[in-house]
């Protein structure tokens, strides 16, 4: 029923919310110009200022590789930093951030030559650094406008000189505890970019190779083996040429028997027992069975010859374990100067570290075929093929597909080479190693037998590169070429390079250098420079020792999961040289960005062509916003690989939208605040409950928002501040563990669960309609102060941008991140609010149906229009909120409750006799009550009063 007309308006006494708070972000333009006033006011700066004193926390930088542009996954890695950064900060610990950049290495000077053939030395150097800065500088502007932390102005580079001392004076150590060796053995070359590689720089791509049978005639065989060949299987014939030796495992079976081709041929060969079938498969030789076969173990054959097939040469036969029968035929071709194995094995059997391959890739006249001299061995395989046929000694040819290593800069396939190289003793320090990877926390915790496993079977490392952009490798050679790898003579080299850089070991000659190190006249320098997995690897010594707010071990390290076998392992081993022990207490490991094919996202990726699939930072924060970038991060599997496309990040919108937009609906239910300047003093607190016992940080210090006198507040007040303790104590809890899915899935649970369906919705009524110093609204208010604050301090370090602007709006005149995580409210640390909430939505599910119904029915268009009749069961529902209508009524958001007890929870809806009151809209008995207000009911007349 209405109530009578009249021409009165009340909609201007209603207290709608007000606030300036924009709905819309408007992130891409808002942005910049919070991030111009952070920096105009020096906030990292002041934040550190702030904190000294309390624990530190030291996050140590993996630097990212200062070429290109920031893509995606960068941007997961530093957001992934600065979000940890950020809540160690706000858990009350001093966290100072320094930035870095790897500099030196192959991807810029490659580009740099490229671009201008002819370049001196010094020349390659010069453009090759100018060509870092570039990217720093692009690089850093990218980190800032996402909000990342840190000291930007001075970050750490590997290209400054302190740095590069640092290095220097760490390979010192290496020399004097006699790690440090030169030798001829295979490394991975890559002839694309003239250099040996580390394993680190290594892509493995499909390629498709020709695997032949061959087979080597025995010298002098034994008894049943007479004019038998051992046949080897190979998928790189250009090796053959530096073949020396066949391995045999000792104890597999072989059989010597007659073998027919299909085509009539017949060869009498020796082969592994267990391969016979599919070599038989493969060639098209059978085994002749009618006749008895000589069987033997491998070692019967051990220490014979057998006859190179096309070279005036014996091969070796030999034993060895790493001889397998998952493929080929149980006897492997082994030519030292071109494998890892072979090598190790040569040098067991004495032989000789034949390579007979040029820098770039081509052969030399050492490989013994005159037609084959300066041509590429990999376009020499169809000819070795041919040769072999053209001998005889082909038995088998077919197209091999599998994964094969690239160089992941110049794209071209790698090969095994011996080449004269500096290498550290792995053996000397990996028990130590072992050892440390065990005293470490890793995250996750298959982290561990990761790096275990590739520290536990890497080879020694080599650490020479023939190339320019790099830290030279202090070695010099007297008149005579014998090496001088002189501790004192390294340790002045590293002076020099501090004062003034190491371009000056390219800019003098070998006479200015043997004089400064006091070194005799004729010594000369070394070409070669440094592995630049050293340059990172010495970072704890060259930035956490020189940095009097750091320390080492840093308490966390956190990279992709390539760095098991990159900055994780070259870190360790660096550190276990200069200090004995790791350089950090914890390591975290993150996935690759990945694209929807599955593919990892990387800097080579980037470029023209690829505007239909923008993977860059700068596209995203440029459309979106920074904080949009940040939400994402902050909500992903950061621990499993990450896919992303535009799509997927555009459903992040949805998310963003609804955090902003609860955060302005809170804001405005402040407007007309009571002054909210009443907060009590800030109070200590142990959050030892909160953090794991090695993180916490005694006496944080955190206040709530609370009025001087304690608000009136009702049932569902006392319920949803119930909720922000659980929600509190879970996200600072989460922040504490790197989980920050779940400080996101929490908080976005409380706002569309909790808040925006639940509380805002019950109380609007009150906010809307009740007299502005009414208790119960005043009440609602006190609570949304203390819910929105909190909410903002819980946001930071994931929303940046929009938690400080949410900030400011609460009147607060510094940042939000000058401020410390809440504390839960030890006010509402239990659950009675809560128990009779639950009731209640049971009941209001029940409600809700019976509503709905009578809608569909048309009965009635609105809850406000119904009278409910409820029914409870005679057991249960006996908290005294069933006895409270008012509080039943607004919790329900109806006009009329009956209740009566007995039967099943069930509820009939009717359409209420009662009058519509003009301002609230509820239908109820006391409108048209007052004469002076004919349509208000009893409440509203009160309030316009």
């Amino acid at each position: 029923m209405s109530a009578p007309d009249t021409a009165k308006n009340y909609k201007d006494t209603v207290l709608l919310p007000k606030t300036d708070f924009p709905m819309k972000a408007d992130l891409v333009a808002r942005e910049p110009q919070r991030l111009a006033k952070w920096q105009e006011g020096k906030l990292y700066q002041r934040i550190v200022a702030q904190s000294k004193g309390k624990p530190t926390f030291i996050l140590h930088d993996g630097p990212p590789f200062a070429n290109g542009d920031v893509h995606m996954g960068t941007a997961l890695n530093k957001i992934l930093k600065d979000l940890i950064v950020k809540s160690k900060t706000m858990a009350g610990f001093h966290t100072p951030f320094i930035p870095g950049w790897d500099c030196h290495g192959l991807p810029i000077e490659f580009k740099v030559v490229k671009s201008a053939a002819g370049l001196t030395p010094v020349e390659v150097r010069q453009r090759s650094e100018a060509e870092a800065r570039k990217y720093i500088d692009i690089q850093r502007n990218s980190f800032k406008r996402l909000g990342v932390f840190g000291d930007w102005d001075n970050p750490y580079l590997t290209l400054d000189p302190g740095y590069e001392s640092g290095i220097l004076r760490t390979f010192g150590k290496a020399v004097e505890q006699k790690l440090v060796y030169r030798m001829k053995r295979p490394v991975l070359w890559s002839y694309g970019a003239q250099t040996a590689l580390a394993e680190a720089e290594v892509e493995y791509k499909e390629k498709t190779s020709p695997a032949v049978y061959v087979k080597f005639a025995l010298v002098n065989p034994p008894p049943g083996c007479d004019g038998a060949s051992l046949v080897i299987w190979t998928t790189t014939p250009w090796t053959l040429p530096a073949n020396l030796a066949i391995a045999l495992h000792p104890t597999f079976d072989y059989v010597s028997g007659t073998f027919t081709h299909e085509s009539g041929r017949v060869e009498k060969l020796v082969i592994a027992k267990s391969r016979i079938e599919a070599f038989q498969a493969a060639t098209g030789y059978k085994l002749n069975t009618e006749h008895a076969n000589e069987e033997l173990k491998g070692n019967a054959l051990n220490g014979l010859d057998a006859q190179h097939p096309f070279l005036p040469r014996t091969s070796k036969v030999i034993n060895t374990l790493f001889v397998t029968d998952d493929t080929g035929t149980g006897a492997v071709h082994i030519a030292p100067g071109h494998g890892a194995d072979d090598y190790q094995a040569g040098r067991e059997h004495g032989l000789e570290i034949l390579s007979p391959v040029d820098p770039d890739g081509k052969y030399t006249a050492e490989c013994g075929l005159p037609e084959f001299v300066g041509k590429h061995v990999f376009q020499s395989n169809d000819g070795i093929v041919a040769l072999l046929e053209e001998k005889g000694a082909l038995l088998g040819n077919e197209k091999y597909v599998h994964q094969y290593p690239h160089c992941w800069r110049s794209k071209t396939p790698i090969i095994y080479r011996a080449v004269e190289q500096f290498f550290i003793k792995i053996d000397d320090i990996r028990a130590k190693a072992l050892y440390e990877i065990d005293t470490v926390h890793w995250m996750p915790a298959w982290g561990r037998n990761r790096i275990y496993g590739t520290v536990e079977s890497r080879p020694d490392w080599c650490i020479s590169r023939q190339r320019t952009w790099g830290v030279p490798l202090p070695v010099f050679y007297s008149a005579s070429g014998e090496i001088i790898m002189d501790p004192e003579v390294i340790a002045k080299v590293a002076v020099i390079i501090e004062l003034h850089g190491s371009n000056l070991w390219f800019e003098k000659d070998d006479a200015w250098w043997a004089e400064e190190v006091g070194l005799p006249a004729g010594t000369k320098r070394g070409n070669d420079t440094l592995d630049v997995w050293i340059d990172s690897g010495c970072s704890h010594v060259s930035v956490l020792d020189r940095h009097p707010e750091l320390h080492a071990p840093a308490d966390l390290y956190i990279e992709a999961t390539d760095q098991h076998r990159g900055w994780f392992q070259s870190s360790l081993m660096m550190s276990i040289i200069a200090r004995g022990h790791a350089p950090y207490k914890a390591v975290i490991t993150h996935g690759f960005v990945v694209d929807t094919s599955g593919k990892k996202i990387s800097k080579s990726d980037q470029g023209a062509g690829k505007s239909s699939k923008p993977m860059t930072a700068d596209h995203y924060y440029n459309t979106y916003g920074a904080d949009m970038v940040r939400l994402w991060v902050a909500s992903v599997d950061y621990q499993n690989e990450v896919p992303f496309s535009e799509d997927l990040f555009k459903q992040n919108s949805e998310n963003y939208r609804r955090i902003r937009n609860t955060l302005r609906v809170l804001l405005g239910n402040l407007s007309g605040e009571a002054a909210p300047a009443s907060r009590l003093p800030d109070v200590d607190v142990e959050q030892a409950s909160l953090l794991p016992d090695e993180d916490v940080p005694q006496g944080s210090r955190m206040p709530h928002a609370s009025a001087a006198v304690a608000p009136a507040y009702t049932l569902v007040d006392r319920w949803i501040l119930e909720r922000l303790h659980v929600v509190t104590k879970e996200c600072v809890d989460a922040y504490a563990h790197y989980d920050f899915r779940k400080v996101f899935s929490v908080i976005n649970s409380f706002i569309t669960g909790d808040l925006s369906s639940l509380y805002i919705d019950i109380t609007k009524d009150r906010m809307y309609c009740d007299a502005a110093t009414s208790p119960r609204r005043l009440a609602t208010q006190a609570a949304i102060r203390e819910i929105t604050e909190t909410l903002c301090r819980l946001l930071a370090p994931m929303l940046a941008f929009t938690a400080d602007e949410a900030w400011e709006h609460l009147g607060h005149k510094d940042s939000v991140h000058m401020e410390l995580f809440p504390v839960p409210n030890p006010a509402f640390p239990g659950s009675d609010a809560t128990l009779a909430v639950n009731e209640l939505l049971k009941v209001r599910g029940v409600i809700q149906q019976a509503i709905e119904k009578a809608r569909q029915e048309k009965k009635i268009g609105s809850n406000l229009e119904a009278t409910v009749a409820l029914t409870l069961p005679a057991e249960g529902f006996d908290h005294p909120v069933f006895n409270e209508p008012a509080t039943l009524h607004e919790f329900l958001i109806l006009s009329d409750l009956k209740i009566t007890r007995g039967g099943d929870l069930s509820a009939v809806v009717q359409e209420s006799t009662h009058c519509k009151c003009g301002r609230c809209w509820k239908y109820l008995p006391d409108v048209g009550a007052n004469a002076e207000h004919p349509t208000l009911c009893g409440r509203c007349v009160e309030a316009v009063g």
